[in-house]
């Protein structure tokens, strides 16, 4: 009997000395009953060196146990076993992680006799958590950080995040995101089930695709998308959705578009005043001849000759492209116009009293709105007095003879801007000719009633003048052209043309 305790002892010390990892046999007192080998390899202590002692004067060197978090008391208590982390630093600096596993021996009345306690180092999985722990920590600051909106929603379309800029875009918080917002809320009605289509089409990761979001206040803007799948074991959990704003940059293009229409159409213009200008001088001279002998022709001929008419006929086609030429060389004037000084309410009467066809305004109701105000030009009276007749017949023609002619000026100082207005009741601009009236040739009046070149002719000399003209408004009321002058002031003096 006495040899087969002592066989089933030494087979229980040989299996306390096997174990992987530095473990002390503990009485209720905390003495130290036993160690096995590791921990005194660990420790470069021999058996008799700590057998007798208590664990605090072998772990800490001192006389009471200075860890308030110690199990030992609850073990013997409770009479569970359970683990505490331990860290310490060592001489050296190293930090290292101890993983302290107390299990309590009990005896043949259940109580406890002995408590095991087992030192786990558990450094390198610490080390790992906390290195996970940062990463996820540096990852989570770069998605709330980022300009870019993020969006996670789970397998079935519910929100699992909206960063920051993200809110923005939608117009959702990510609190209400998660709680009440499922993914195809966020696009147009179909573009979400599209959109996972294309995904799982493209295994999982979508490179960049021009798309169209749906905020919370159902308005539409397009994006630039990218997404992918997050897949674990082989099976999609969620999907992640990258979105860039294109608004801006869709503003941007159409501005540049824009730009380079008007450079087209200054290059264009250009092109078209040389031509303009080679073409007058060529017709010029026969057009005098044709003239000229056409009036000789008919200051001889007898009132009732029947070919009168005819001769008459073609003098009045003459003199309309006597005109024709003279409005191609003023448009495609190059020298630098003869500028002075006016008051611009001088200037616009002048130009009204130029017009000498008093049938013209028969029916034409004349307002004149001047401001009391000093609005000096520094401009080409001659050039800005055609573009002034010009604009009021064409008013005067578009309501057909019967209407309000509404002439108005006004200045803004701090701009150093004056303004003429003219404003007609006649039918309007049609919206597809609008973008096209200061183009030359462009006309909406029938074959011989127009060349095309009277507001083209009006844009070109105000360029010369430094002046501007667009139109305000039109509609089936009128329509009201506002041409821009520079004030004149005493700083341009050193700078007149």
């Amino acid at each position: 009997m006495n040899q087969k305790l002592m066989n089933e002892l030494d087979w229980r010390l040989r299996v306390f000395d096997s174990l992987s990892f530095p473990t002390l046999i503990l009485k209720p007192d905390k003495t130290i009953l036993s160690a096995n080998q590791i921990f005194l390899q660990r420790h470069g202590l021999t058996l008799d060196q700590i057998v007798g002692r208590h664990c605090h004067e072998v772990f800490y060197n001192a006389h009471t146990c200075p860890n308030k978090v110690c199990p030992f008391q609850k073990v013997l208590t409770e009479k569970n076993g359970t683990t505490v982390m331990r860290r310490h630093t060592t001489r050296t600096g190293k930090r290292l992680y101890e993983d302290r596993v107390f299990s309590p021996i009990l005896d043949e009345n259940g109580e406890v006799a002995y408590i095991m306690e087992s030192v786990r180092d558990v450094t390198r999985q610490k080390n790992l958590e906390l290195a996970l722990k940062e990463t996820e920590a540096f990852l989570e600051k770069v998605i709330l950080g980022s300009p870019i909106a993020i969006v996670a929603a789970d397998r079935y379309g519910h929100i699992l995040l909206m960063n920051p800029a993200a809110e923005e875009l939608f117009g959702y918080s990510n609190p209400f995101a998660v709680r009440h917002v499922t993914a195809d809320q966020l696009y147009p009605p179909g573009t979400a089930s599209q959109i996972m289509r294309f995904l799982e089409d493209a295994q999982g990761k979508l490179p960049s695709i021009k798309t169209t979001i749906r905020n919370a206040q159902g308005e539409n803007i397009p994006v630039d998308l990218t997404a992918s799948i997050i897949y674990e074991d082989g099976e999609a959990v969620a999907t992640v959705g990258i979105y860039t704003d294109l608004r801006e940059k869709l503003a941007v293009e159409k501005q540049l578009k824009e730009a380079q229409a008007q450079l087209a159409q200054s290059e264009k213009m250009a092109s078209l005043g040389q031509l303009a200008a080679g073409v007058a001088h060529e017709i010029n001279n026969p057009l005098t001849g044709i003239l000229f002998y056409a009036t000789l022709r008919l200051e001889g001929m007898d009132h009732d000759d029947p070919e009168r008419a005819d001769v008459q006929a073609v003098i009045d086609d003459v003199k309309r492209c006597r005109d024709i030429v003279q409005n191609l060389l003023a448009y495609s004037r190059q020298s630098s116009p003869m500028k002075d000084m006016i008051q611009l309410n001088t200037l616009v009467d002048q130009s009204i009293n130029l017009i000498r066809d008093p049938k013209l305004f028969r029916n034409i109701e004349i307002e004149r709105i001047f401001s009391d105000e000093m609005m000096m030009l520094h401009v080409d009276k001659n050039q800005i007095s055609q573009v002034i007749i010009n604009l009021v017949i064409n008013a005067v023609h578009a309501m057909h003879g019967d209407g309000k002619l509404t002439l108005s000026t006004y200045r803004n100082k701090f701009e150093g801007k004056a303004f003429l207005e003219i404003s007609d009741t006649g039918c309007g601009i049609a919206a597809q000719d609008l973008p096209k009236i200061f183009d030359p040739f462009y006309t909406t009046k029938a074959p011989g009633e127009g060349t095309g070149l009277g507001l083209s002719t009006a844009y070109g000399l105000l360029k010369e003048n430094r002046g501007e003209i667009r139109v305000k408004e039109t509609g089936s009321s009128g329509t009201t052209f506002i041409i821009e002058f520079e004030l004149y002031s005493s700083a341009q003096d050193q700078d007149l043309d």
